[in-house]
């Protein structure tokens, strides 16, 4: 079985960093889990009117509105089957800040669009486009499209003047033999809405299947 972003890139997928091909290579097959713990040099919001949009995505699992530097950080990739027979990988971030932050999602490939979708927050109410490429560096680059909210198992188009666009770039650094992240968040608006980078070092761990803890509240079927 090839992995979600495997078919995503095509043959691209042979020009990521070794480390990279593995750390996006693995499936519900595998039997292994990646559990990356590291810190942020900085975490940091878009300033006074972003922090009502990004308190609301705190209760949510997203993006949340405090600032720090020098954050612990940890990210859990899974990949498990859903409850719509769809290849899933997680995306659970947690940063330790004085309150606990969470910013959760799960990934497919969609049949139906062709491409990756993402769906946000512990409770998958945000479904995204994302557009997968290489980076100059071997790093996988990750842009967020066209965005739909899910309410009562309907699908909302989302306007992303109202909502955000990402950009998230992620390499193997050789130098310093770790993997290093940065996350920006912006809106054609206000600008800067959420941005955080720093590096992490992976943990393979042996795991049948992902656990209950890690899975959606209420997994949505829309794409």
């Amino acid at each position: 079985m090839n992995s979600i972003y495997q078919r995503a890139l095509g043959e691209e997928f042979d020009d990521l960093h070794p480390k990279m091909q593995r750390r996006f290579g693995f499936t519900s097959e595998d039997g292994v889990a990646a559990i990356g713990r590291g810190t942020m040099e900085y975490v940091r919001n878009g300033g006074l009117y972003t922090l009502p949009f990004l308190a609301v995505g705190a209760t949510m699992h997203t993006m949340f509105p405090e600032e720090s530097t020098a954050v612990p950080f940890t990210i859990r990739n899974y990949a498990y089957e859903d409850a719509y027979g769809r290849e899933t990988v997680t995306w659970l971030r947690t940063f330790e800040l004085p309150r606990e932050r969470h910013f959760d999602a799960a990934m497919i490939y969609s049949e139906e669009r062709d491409r990756i979708v993402d769906y946000l927050g512990k409770r998958h109410h945000l479904a995204v486009d994302v557009d997968v490429g290489v980076s100059d560096a071997g790093g996988i680059e990750l842009t967020t499209g066209a965005q739909r909210l899910y309410a009562f198992g309907t699908g909302i188009d989302f306007p992303l003047v109202l909502s955000a666009t990402a950009n998230v770039h992620e390499w193997y650094d050789e130098a310093a033999d770790s993997y290093r992240i940065a996350v920006r968040v912006t809106n054609p608006v206000v600008g800067l809405v959420f941005e955080y980078s720093g590096s992490f070092d992976v943990e393979w761990i042996d795991c049948e299947t992902a656990p209950d803890e890690v899975r959606p509240v209420s997994p949505t079927r829309g794409e």
